[in-house]
């Protein structure tokens, strides 16, 4: 098994074909699926977590949440199709439960849905049953099951009514049925004629209301079942009036077959304030419910157009599949039929005043199969192409698109340059070089390469390959010529790659050829054909010695010198991609089934690898970033997955390479012009606004001055009104205190009275009561003396008869016991109740004094809270005259600080224009002078032409001057021609000393090979000698037993056993002496052979130092030539600087001193030039 790990990190990319695929799981976290998973996305933190699919499913189909958010059902199609429960709240999302159909065989559910305490599932199976199947999902219990329409009207969505748990809505076309769960059966409620409405959508607005979307933009208001009202939504009335009231009409049965040419309404959500629908494309309607019963449109919110877009396939015209909102109904979400997420908060469309527009949920995401993936070295960016026409900058550290832009074709291919400002692009028409500017693509170059399918920079970035057909052609990125074409395949071209040093190039095509290429003169290496496979992926490993490659056949083979070293086995599914890490322990391969494999390298014998389900579709480009940090994948369902490589431990991969990101970008001069300008612009702007505002301050206060003063006279009569209406409050209150008083008094009175009377009521009765209870108690007791006697006087009377009439006796003796207890309990009872009859009158009577005490109480509180309030107004009042009063003197003080001011501007303006008339009469002066001064610059002017004149004699002779200097120079570069082939010369004998090296230190080595043999043969000699010895000692022994013969035979087998086991020993001794003879021979011919070229390199080491001296010597010469003219040169540069810095001079002097100075100076200077 691998020892390297790669985790999911991140995914771009929205999985298409799955229903209801956007759901919120609390405020900041969205759920949607992404190639094989659904992950869980936070909007503020920007992370992503996993929660994968099953392996074996065919595709997710559809998505559900629970009203408490917990659980996340996955319905999955397969052989047997399933329904998957999720935990969301754990951190893997554990499986809770894998709901099927049971025995019935089901391929898909099409739409499901949780009852609102979660604990009951509805799933709607597809064509042909089209069963509604009912469980209780944490038993995995069927509870019903109910076919719900025919294979002619499909179903396109089930609810549960969220007021009632038995209560069910499905819809689909021709199709609006209630069902309702009773004695464990759905039975349906309601019998609609609606068979030629194509129902899209629905939402329960109420326990008995439910909104319905159809095909033809209209909205149907179904009430307990029956069809009520539509909510009439024309395109000229939302375009017109978007915040009018929108009639709900009646409508009739026959009414509901008239078509509207509205675009169609796909999701509709009910939330607290009314509905949310989708109208046509790139279209959501917020509708509000009003005090009518009825529903008012309230905004419209679009979907921005994309300037990146062109113009085929606008952003505004994308279908809506999906709408959700947030818990605090704060957020809500869409998802469209491209692929895209968007959001927008519902305060900010109810603040603002224009038009809202939706906004991006993360990324843009790619909506098509992605056909070529890119890195660089300098940034952390990944290109992707793909054949929804777009070419996309992802940066992988700060998981964000820096860039993208729409193609009117599609993208084949894509390559970053290692810097990562350019980038190469294959188009069906042209191969297209282009710049990476700050906001966009930039064409700079051209190529005829027609559907180029691969592309790619050599790792110093001063070439590229590109793929036409069977042909790789190789192009300078300098001077963009084609400087080789690669042609050897007979099939289409699958995959390249470049060695790290760019001296070679792998490929690998259709044909079943993996070659390998020579990018100096275009020859091939290496060559490893296999017929039976097509080849889709190629790589070098990571030392670049071994080539490995994935294809049809199912298996990764590694090549070394055209032949297969090692294979890994085929298994059922067929690797699609590869990437090599650069530490070169673990390789990873992509499957046609999405998957991701990491198998330890060297490559091991056997299946063995960790495999890792990312994607949907097959996996069509793969690699692994420069630090050995991410792997990218990139797949045919469009998402792009980040996956981060660590090991067993938890620990990132250890690299060599010190990888240093640049932060550079490539800007337009039009760009940054345009940017000045606009800075310029605004700053003028600002500046005028500054003005504006200045002087709409000073209006506004005035203004304000004169409203001060208003409202100051309008205080101060309030203030005078507010005095006389508190005193008159002020009589009023003391008269109402003097009557609460004498009240007061008055109902205490009453009170004393009247509870004295009601306790003589109640005494007298519980004295009644009392006596009662004694009668009753003797009563009880003669009773029970009675019982008694009767008793014994029926024992003594019956004492003789016991045997004979026991049994009657007994059942007498029972019944009397029971009307004993009975009456003994009746006057338990009776007692009980007289008890309780005397509590509740008591009890009764406390609670009506208590009441009557309590009104009373109520009444005090109430007047004594009026007279504190009455208390709090009055000083409220004072303190806000004092507040006024204090304004008012604040306003006075700043009145007597602006006259002061005023006084003081007007004295400053009197002292302005007396220097005004002042500078008049300087302004006079100097017209005067000015002519004066026109006169001198005539004069200046004629002087000026005798310059020139003498200007041109100087550069006459500068001119001279370059002449004679112009012979010295090709004297010069005649020299420097000289030298360089007396250079290239000394190179080739370099070379050739270099030859005769190599091949003195290849005899050397034979020497040694010699030598090393020799000492081994000397060895087998004195290991023969050895030998020879201890045969003769065992002689020696053997000898002493010759008077004993078993002995002696038993000594002599033992030497034969030790000395002689085989009989070839002979034959070889005799085979090495004719090796040792050759050997002698050969010694001594290499000897002769060594010491005859050490002769030949001692003879031309002298000659070649006897031409290098004449070099060396002739070399000194033609420099110190070199250094004379350099000495000339500069000399006459010299003279030519003075002769300018004399001509400037001379023409600063005449501008500045006087004509009549001027004159006799400047022909004394033309007498000296002359």
């Amino acid at each position: 098994m691998a020892s390297v790990v790669a985790q999911p990190h991140f995914i771009f990319g929205l999985r298409a074909g799955v229903s209801n695929n956007l759901c919120f799981f609390d405020e900041q976290t969205v759920v949607f699926p992404s190639g094989n998973s659904c992950v869980c996305y936070n909007t503020v933190q920007r992370c992503q977590r996993f929660i994968s699919g099953s392996e074996s499913s065919r595709g997710m189909r559809y998505l559900a949440i629970s009203a408490n958010r917990r659980y996340l059902a996955v319905s999955e199609c397969g052989d047997q199709a399933s329904i998957t429960v999720l935990d969301l709240q754990h951190e893997q999302g554990r499986k809770r439960k894998v709901l099927t159909a049971g025995d019935t065989p089901v391929q898909e559910f099409v739409c499901m849905a949780f009852s609102p305490d979660s604990k009951y599932l509805i799933g709607q199976t597809g064509a042909p049953d089209w069963t509604l199947i009912f469980w209780l999902w944490e038993k995995h219990k069927v509870l019903a099951t109910v076919k719900t329409t025919n294979s002619n009207n499909p179903i396109t969505q089930v609810s549960f009514n969220p007021y009632n748990n038995t209560q069910l809505c499905v819809s689909g076309t021709g199709v609006f049925k209630l069902f309702r769960y009773s004695e464990g059966a759905l039975k349906q409620s309601n019998f609609a004629k609606v068979e030629s409405i194509n129902f899209l959508c629905h939402a329960w607005m109420s326990e008995e209301r439910v909104v319905a979307g159809t095909d033809t933009g209209r909205l149907l208001v179904f009430e307990s079942g029956d069809l009520r009202k539509e909510i009439s939504v024309t395109s000229k009335a939302v375009q017109g009036k978007p915040h009018r009231q929108i009639d709900m009409k009646k409508i009739k049965d026959a009414d509901v077959n008239e078509g509207l040419t509205v675009p169609r309404v796909t999701a509709i959500f009910s939330y607290s304030k009314g509905f949310a629908c989708s109208m046509g494309p790139g279209t959501v309607c917020l509708f509000e419910k009003t005090e009518e019963d009825s529903y008012r449109k309230s905004r419209e919110i679009q979907i921005p157009p994309d300037l990146c877009s062109n113009d085929l396939t606008p952003e505004e015209m994308q279908e809506i599949n999906t709408m959700c909102i947030s818990p605090a109904e704060e957020t809500l979400a869409i998802s469209t039929d491209r692929g895209q997420l968007y959001s927008i908060s519902l305060s900010s469309v109810d603040v603002n005043k224009e038009r809202p527009h939706f906004e991006l949920l993360s990324q843009s995401f790619h909506s098509n199969s992605i056909t070529g993936l890119s890195i660089c070295i300098r940034k952390p960016l990944i290109a992707t192409s793909s054949l929804d026409r777009s070419v996309r900058i992802w940066n992988y550290e700060t998981k964000v698109l820096e860039l993208y832009k729409e193609f009117q074709e599609e993208a084949y291919s894509v390559a970053l340059h290692p810097t990562g400002l350019f980038v190469l692009v294959g188009f069906t028409d042209k191969l297209r070089l282009m710049n990476l500017v700050i906001d966009d693509f930039r064409t700079f170059k051209e190529f005829t390469v027609r559907g180029c399918r691969e592309c790619a920079f050599s790792h110093g970035g001063h070439m590229f390959a590109a793929v036409n057909g069977n042909i790789i052609h190789i192009y300078s990125v300098t001077s963009f010529e084609n400087i080789l074409n690669l042609k050897g395949h007979n099939g289409k071209v699958r995959g390249i790659e470049w060695s790290l040093d760019d001296s070679r190039l792998v490929s690998c095509g259709m044909d079943g050829a993996v070659y390998e290429w020579n990018t100096q003169n275009g020859k091939r290496e290496s060559e490893s054909v296999l017929k039976s496979c097509s080849y889709t992926d190629v790589t070098f490993s990571s030392d670049c010695k071994t080539i490995l490659a994935v294809g049809t056949d199912l298996t990764l083979k590694e090549i070394q010198d055209c032949q297969v070293l090692r294979e890994v086995p085929a298994d059922e599914v067929a690797h699609t991609a590869l990437a090599v890490s650069h530490s070169g322990r673990v390789v990873f391969t992509g499957t046609s089934s999405g998957s991701v494999r990491a198998i330890k390298y060297p490559l091991p014998l056997q299946r063995e690898w960790i495999m890792y389900q990312g994607h949907c579709g097959p996996v069509t480009k793969m690699v692994i970033t420069y630090d050995d940090r991410f792997l990218l994948t990139v797949s045919e369902d469009g998402c792009l997955m980040m996956w981060k490589i660590i090991d067993k431990e938890g620990r990132g991969l250890k690299s060599n390479r010190q990888i240093v990101h640049t932060e550079e970008i490539l800007v337009t001069k039009s760009d940054l012009e345009e940017k000045n300008q606009n800075m310029l612009e605004l700053k003028m702007r600002l500046e005028e606004l500054q003005m504006e505002n200045e002087y709409q301050l000073r209006l506004k206060d005035m203004n304000y001055n004169e409203k001060l003063k208003e409202i100051s006279d309008k205080f101060i009569q309030q203030i005078e009104t507010l005095k006389k209406t508190q005193e008159t409050m002020k009589t009023e209150m003391e008269k109402q205190e003097r009557e609460s008083r004498e009240n007061y008094a008055q109902v205490t009175i009453q009170h004393g009275k009247e509870l004295t009377d009601l306790e003589e009521i109640y005494s007298q009765k519980l004295i009644v009561e009392h006596e009662r209870f004694l009668d009753l108690q003797q009563k009880h007791q003669r009773m029970q003396e009675d019982y008694e006697e009767q008793l014994k006087s029926a024992e003594e009377s019956k004492t003789q008869e016991l045997e004979e009439l026991t049994q009657l006796y007994e059942a007498k003796l029972q019944e009397k016991t029971r009307l004993l207890v009975e009456h003994q309990e009746d006057a338990q009872r009776q007692i009980c109740e007289f008890k309780e009859i005397i509590k509740q009158v008591e009890e009764d009577e406390e609670r009506k004094i208590h009441d009557i005490q309590m009104k009373y109480e109520k009444k005090l509180h109430t007047e004594k809270e009026t007279n504190t309030s009455l208390k709090g107004k009055t000083g409220i009042m004072t303190q806000k005259f004092y507040t006024l009063q204090r304004q008012i003197d604040d306003r006075c003080t700043d009145i007597n600080t602006l006259k002061q001011e005023r006084q003081r501007l007007l004295g400053l303006i009197r002292s302005l224009e007396s220097d005004i008339e002042d500078l008049k009469r300087q302004i006079s002066g100097h017209e005067k002078t000015s002519q004066d001064k026109d006169n001198t610059i005539s004069g200046l002017k004629k002087k000026n032409q005798e310059l020139e004149k003498l200007k041109f004699v100087l550069e006459f002779q500068l001119s001279e001057l370059k002449k004679q200097s112009e012979p010295q120079q090709d004297d010069i570069s005649k020299k420097k021609e000289r030298i360089h082939q007396l250079q290239e010369e000394l190179v080739k004998i370099n070379q050739s000393n270099t030859q005769l090296k190599l091949t003195v230190s290849d005899l050397r080595l034979k020497l040694r090979t010699r030598d090393k043999e020799m000492h081994k043969e000397m060895q087998k000699v004195k290991d023969l000698e050895s030998h020879l010895q201890r045969l003769k000692a065992d002689l020696h022994n053997c000898v002493s037993f010759i008077q004993e013969p078993r002995k002696l035979k038993d000594s002599v087998q033992r030497i034969y056993a030790r000395y002689v086991p085989q009989t070839d020993r002979v034959e070889k001794s005799r085979v090495d002496d004719d090796i040792q003879k050759a050997f002698d021979h050969q010694r001594d011919h290499l000897e002769k052979t060594v010491n005859s070229l050490k002769m030949r390199l001692a003879k031309s080491t002298e000659e070649h130092e006897q031409v290098y001296v004449k070099i060396m010597k002739e070399n000194v010469t033609l420099i110190t030539e070199i250094n004379e003219l350099r000495k000339e040169l500069h000399l006459v540069k010299i003279q030519a600087k003075d002769y300018k810095a004399q001509l400037a001079a001379s023409k600063r002097s005449y501008k500045l001193r006087p004509s009549s100075d001027l004159g006799p100076r400047r022909e004394r200077k033309q007498e000296d030039v002359a």
